[in-house]
């Protein structure tokens, strides 16, 4: 195992190492918008109007915002971008289809195409078999343009859902931070791949993290790649128990980068719903309302729909939890106390911090 880990290792070797930094506290009473302003997985101003033209049977909007991301270099909103399109397109399907059809071996449509391909396959019981179908498509948009990091996270992904040898994905890995060595997603591949296959071996999977993200510049999403690592410990149940300081650092880490990021914009939602996860889940509730702030309307479905069918609903209900805490005054409102068991994201049961008490 340990010899698995080193080529990853070998490609996040610590530069540099910062301190500590604690989440912001907001010096006035902070006001949050209404529950009925609050949006799920909303598009920023750059990909909601390639929905639009999507929606209405027009592909010319996402073909021009992705080749801009090619012709810039701008890989993670690409990412972001490609994700996005694929989803809308297992609903809506013609607009992606034409564009196919019209142009086969145009990249960003065989990019989207296989991203598709890969999200239907992995939701099925046939999963393993289906992936191994997609391969062609996946190899056909990674040749289609030699510098996109994209193909390369998705075919991470992908060996992931196909259950490949180590060797195997270790040679995509070296290809993927070839192109783009901090790259957030295929960052965040590797590290559920590694989570999958060193079932419990958090503390591993945090030393990967706390590498990627100390060699990663100071605005990279792969600086929150700890906080992701911290969230899988939390919500997986297995292996020993990792010191409490690690993950308040991982999230003091993730705080650090959200503080730089613009607020009440929908593109760092993500970062910052998981950020409030895990400090609820800390029972750290000034440093997650901080995050509700600057998160404003932008509820995302990840990490709130892990054990609910309404993540909406459970954002709102986390959120006017956290409020009530902080108002209130509660020990839980600081880095420390205890928590009610209802006001633990899915939890059903009180007690001390646990892995998997979620």
């Amino acid at each position: 195992m340990v010899g698995t880990m080193a080529p990853l290792h070998a490609f996040t070797r610590s530069s540099r190492v910062r301190g500590k930094t604690t989440g912001v506290v907001s010096p006035v009473p902070v006001v949050l918008p209404g529950d009925d302003e609050v949006l799920l997985d909303a598009p920023d101003d750059a990909l909601g109007p390639a929905l639009v033209g999507a929606a209405g049977g027009d592909h010319t909007p996402a073909v021009d915002l992705l080749a801009a991301t090619r012709r810039t270099g701008a890989w993670e909103h690409r990412d972001r971008y490609v994700r996005g399109l694929a989803a809308f397109a297992r609903s809506r399907p013609e607009w992606l289809d034409t564009w196919r059809a019209l142009d086969p071996r145009d990249p960003d449509g065989l990019l989207v195409d296989a991203q598709r391909a890969v999200d239907r396959a992995w939701d099925s019981p046939a999963r393993a078999e289906l992936l191994r179908e997609v391969s062609p498509l996946i190899t056909a948009a990674a040749r289609a343009d030699n510098r996109d990091p994209v193909p390369w996270r998705l075919a991470l992904d992908h060996a992931r859902g196909a259950r490949a040898g180590h060797t195997y994905f270790e040679e995509l890995w070296e290809a993927a931070v070839r192109r783009a060595p901090h790259h957030h997603g295929c960052h965040v591949a590797a590290l559920r791949y590694l989570a999958s296959s060193w079932h419990g071996s958090h503390r591993e999977c945090l030393d990967f993290a706390d590498r990627a993200a100390q060699d990663a510049p100071e605005g990279s999403f792969t600086q929150a790649l700890p906080l992701r690592a911290a969230y899988g410990y939390l919500t997986d149940g297995c292996g020993p128990e990792v010191p409490r300081e690690r993950l308040d650092a991982a999230a003091d880490r993730a705080a650090a980068l959200s503080a730089r990021l613009p607020a009440g914009r929908p593109w760092p939602a993500e970062l910052r719903n998981l950020l409030t996860y895990v400090l609820v889940r800390l029972e750290r509730r000034q440093d997650a309302l901080e995050q509700l702030r600057l998160t404003g309307p932008y509820a995302t479905s990840f990490p709130w729909d892990r054990g609910a069918e309404d993540p909406l609903g459970r954002f709102l209900e986390v959120r006017r939890s956290v409020r009530a805490a902080v108002a209130s005054g509660s020990p839980a409102a600081g880095s420390g106390g205890s928590v009610p068991a209802r006001d633990r994201p899915g939890s059903g049961r009180g007690g001390r911090l646990r892995p998997g008490d979620h």
